[in-house]
């Protein structure tokens, strides 16, 4: 028995795809505030602050975009399992952003459509055949190439983001299989609750006192955040998990951006090479799906909710 069943098709493919670009380049905008930071400030004490500038992004989000109904939730369990995944994912990448270039980070990060496919069959009871679990295999062979174990240059470090793909995937599947009945308010005002409750408990262990510059770096970060993951759950509701997830690829274009700007970084050619594997991967999985032929219907509407999410 599969622990949720995702709505079937893609009502806007289209919206769905550019919400999820639009959705990555302010999240990879945020990873590189997030870097910059990191080597000032404990993660617990980044989460925590960047958790309540984004809420008041979702503030706005609730005045404008479905009101105070938008908060109520009708699955207490998807927002529980979605709210820890996020404390462990974020936590998990915030760490590697520590070690690891913004590209070789995002770069590990793509396996997380291949965990998407993985746990498909399992959390939302979607068959996945040969040939997709043959991708699969081949993207983690991407991953391989990526961190290169056993040699000198190995990416120890990349250990985090691979941790947060894993999570993050979960994370999608019950985004996907949430959006028919929550609101999008209601699922980032949970998850980013659960970012502040996580960051809090490691208060114990010590913060550092913040300068005003970082300050409004965790400000921006906030920002970005709120404002990333609020795309990106609308994307989820405008097309089907196998149809939007590969789009997140777009992210290493940034990252690679960002990185030269910020650290004069440029990917290696094992980078490069690894991360090839992985779109390549990630973008069969797109073609099977395609061939699958998905019937377009929009999401259920048991609330009362169009299919953007508005009351």
């Amino acid at each position: 028995m599969p622990l949720m069943t995702a709505v079937k098709g893609s009502s806007a493919p289209g919206r769905a795809i550019a919400l999820m670009m639009a959705g990555g380049m302010l999240l990879t905008m945020n990873d590189a505030v997030m870097k910059w930071l990191t080597s000032g400030y404990p993660v617990g004490q980044l989460l925590f602050t960047r958790a309540m500038f984004s809420f008041l992004i979702i503030a706005v989000f609730v005045r404008f975009y479905g009101g105070l109904n938008s908060l109520r939730i009708h699955n207490a369990r998807l927002h529980v399992v979605r709210g820890v995944v996020v404390v462990f994912g974020t936590y998990a990448f915030v760490t590697g952003l520590q070690y690891l270039t913004l590209a070789q980070a995002i770069s590990v990060v793509f396996a997380g459509p291949l965990f998407v496919t993985a746990l498909a069959p399992v959390m939302i009871g979607e068959p996945v055949g040969w040939r997709r679990w043959a991708a699969v295999l081949a993207g983690f062979t991407g991953v391989m190439i990526v961190v290169r174990p056993g040699s000198d240059a190995m990416q120890w470090a990349a250990i985090f983001p691979l941790a947060s793909a894993m999570f993050g995937a979960v994370r999608d599947l019950v985004t996907r299989g949430a959006t028919s009945t929550e609101h999008s308010n209601a699922l980032l005002t949970t998850s980013t609750a659960a970012a502040a409750i996580g960051g809090l408990c490691t208060l114990p262990w010590g913060w550092t006192p913040v300068t005003p510059n970082d300050l409004g770096l965790m400000a921006l970060s906030g920002f970005l955040m709120g404002g990333a993951y609020f795309l990106i759950i609308e994307s989820f509701r405008f097309g089907e998990a196998g149809l939007v997830v590969p789009f997140k690829y777009f992210n290493m274009v940034f990252a690679v951006g960002l990185g030269f700007i910020l650290w004069g970084d440029l990917p290696d050619a094992w980078t490069w090479a690894g991360s090839a594997v992985l779109i390549s991967s990630g973008l069969y999985i797109l073609h099977r799906e395609r061939m699958r032929g998905a019937v377009p219907t929009p999401p259920p509407d048991p609330h009362g909710m169009g299919p953007s999410g508005r009351a």
